[in-house]
Formats: C-alpha cells, sequence, structure tokens
C-alpha cells in the first residue's frame, strides 16, 4: 500500500475542511444543495522554517495555526451556506474587511479561552481556601479545569443547531480513517468507520489539560525548593502561563503518538479524549459523507470518481 500522506480536518457550518501537506480545502453545502469547494495551497510554518518543526516547538505553531486557519474556515463556511444565489467567494473590500473582523475573533477568542479555563479556576481555589500544596492545589485546580471543559463541551452540544456540525465532525473522521486505511473514497466505505478518531482536537484539549496537572505540580514543587515558599497566585498565574507552550509542545507529540501506536499504553491515554467525542461527534448521513469526501479529494488532489 503507497504511503499515506498525514491529513487533518475540521468540521463547519454545513461543510468539512480537509488540510493535507500542501493544500487547505473546504467543502460547504449551499442551501440549494450545490457543494462549493474552496482550496488553498499551503505548507506548515514548520515545514517552510527548520527550527519551527523542532519536538515541542511544533506543537505551538500548529496549534496557533489551526486556530487562525480554523476561524477563517468558519467564516467562509458561514458565508456560503447562508448565500440564496451567489455563487463565487466573497473578494475584495469584503475579504480585506473580514482580515481585521478575523485578528480580533482569534485575539478574543485565545484571551476568552485563557480567562475562562485557566485564570478562573486558579482564581476559585484561591477562593475555596484549598490547601496550597503543590499537589493538593493543582489537582483541585485540574479537576476545575476537566469539569469546565467538559461542561463547557456538554452545554453547547444542548444546541440543535450544532447537531449538524458534530454529524460533519463524524463525518471528517470516518472519511480520515477510510483514507487511512487505504480505501477506496467511496461514501459505502467511509459510512462503516467509526466517528471517534485519536487524532482529534478534542483528544488535543483533554490531554493539554491532563498534562498541566502534572507539569504543575512538578513546577510549583521546584519553585517551593529554590524559593523556600509555595507561590502565591499572582506568581502562579505568570509562570503557570509562560510554561503553557511546552505544555501544548509535549501534548501534540503524545497526540501524533497515539495517531501511530495501538499499545495498550496509548489506548488508555487516548480514552478520555475518545470518549469527550461521544458528545462533539455524531453519525453522519450520506449527504454529510460525501461533502467530507470531496473535501479530502481536494486537500490530497484526487480526482473525483
Amino acid at each position: 500500500m503507497e504511503k499515506r500522506k498525514p491529513v487533518g480536518g475540521q468540521a463547519v457550518i454545513e461543510g468539512v475542511m480537509m488540510r493535507s501537506p500542501e493544500r487547505i480545502s473546504t467543502a460547504v453545502r449551499r442551501k440549494d444543495g450545490e457543494i462549493v469547494v474552496k482550496n488553498v495551497d499551503y505548507i506548515s510554518l514548520t515545514k517552510r522554517y527548520k527550527p519551527l518543526g523542532w519536538p515541542l516547538l511544533r506543537g505551538v505553531v500548529t496549534f496557533f495555526e489551526t486556530l487562525i486557519i480554523g476561524i477563517k474556515t468558519l467564516n467562509f463556511s458561514a458565508d456560503i451556506a447562508l448565500q440564496e444565489g451567489e455563487k463565487d467567494p466573497p473578494t475584495g473590500e469584503k475579504n480585506r474587511s473580514n482580515t481585521f473582523i478575523l485578528g480580533g475573533t482569534v485575539i478574543l477568542a485565545f484571551g476568552l479561552g485563557l480567562v475562562f479555563f485557566f485564570f478562573l479556576p486558579l482564581f476559585l481555589v484561591s477562593l475555596l481556601k484549598v490547601e496550597k500544596g503543590a499537589i493538593a492545589f493543582n489537582l483541585t485546580v485540574g479537576v476545575i479545569r476537566i469539569g469546565f471543559f467538559v461542561g463547557y463541551v456538554w452545554f453547547i452540544s444542548l444546541f440543535g443547531e450544532l447537531r449538524k456540525v458534530f454529524e460533519y465532525h463524524g463525518a471528517e473522521h470516518k472519511s480520515i480513517f477510510a483514507y487511512e486505511a487505504g480505501e477506496e473514497l467511496s461514501k459505502e466505505n467511509v459510512r462503516k468507520y467509526s466517528t471517534k478518531h485519536p487524532r482529534c482536537g478534542t483528544s488535543f484539549l483533554f490531554i493539554v489539560v491532563i498534562l498541566a496537572i502534572l507539569v504543575f505540580v512538578f513546577a510549583d514543587t521546584l519553585f517551593a525548593h529554590l524559593l523556600g515558599h509555595l507561590p502565591t497566585l499572582p506568581q502562579r498565574l505568570v509562570y503557570h502561563l509562560l510554561l503553557l507552550p511546552f505544555i501544548a509542545g509535549i501534548s501534540y507529540e503524545l497526540l501524533r503518538f497515539a495517531g501511530r501506536s495501538s499499545s495498550p499504553v496509548v489506548r488508555f491515554l487516548s480514552a478520555p479524549g475518545l470518549l469527550l467525542q461521544r458528545i462533539t461527534t455524531k453519525e453522519p448521513n450520506l449527504e454529510q459523507l460525501e461533502v467530507a469526501i470531496v473535501a479530502l479529494k481536494e486537500s490530497l488532489s484526487v480526482a473525483d470518481d
């Protein structure tokens, strides 16, 4: 069997984005049933600049690339999915204004994520007067972060409008599974695969939360050993934040390894993320599978059947 290219993707509004090493392809179904495709040739910064591709660092770079590409793709899919008459993607002045909107959206999304999932748990634990020993403090913070994360995912799943996005998420995973297995990319072949994939971004975020507990326990213990006292809340906020890129880098390497290995240890580490995908992925219909297949083929430059 020929070597498979590494591919990843993202569910968007009424469609799927697929990313191969050379191209980002987004397929979106319009209200009239037509599938509109946008292809963008793109090579990751980790490939263009060798130092950015080093282990650990590539995870940080990939995270920010994925965030920016994901928001761009969501904006495009919203424009196409809501179109009634126009068939061409928005261009000109609208694209230029979208660039400013995109920048603000990325900053806002990242800032809100830090406040809700990073700063707020630390603040709550300090208010609860939890024992500030390195292990007790960080375990409590970690449990709250996991609770926030799972609760957030569950909450958004209650909105009926998002069910289609979760179905497209399942279609994305099924088509990638079929491609990695060397199958012909037909709806009949793709539909038999699982909607849960170990390299999913949901699993990545879960790994980050779990790994953060271990790293912060070690960091707080080292801080106390060197300075003779445990860090204050402001000190924790600062250097825990500085450690986040390092944690993201390790999490990315673990996720890559999980996608290549089927050992019992890897299956154990992947289990929480796969369980969470019971919420974030749903079984797609054949029309949704068709959209995912189109996106994947376009990203690989494979001609349609």
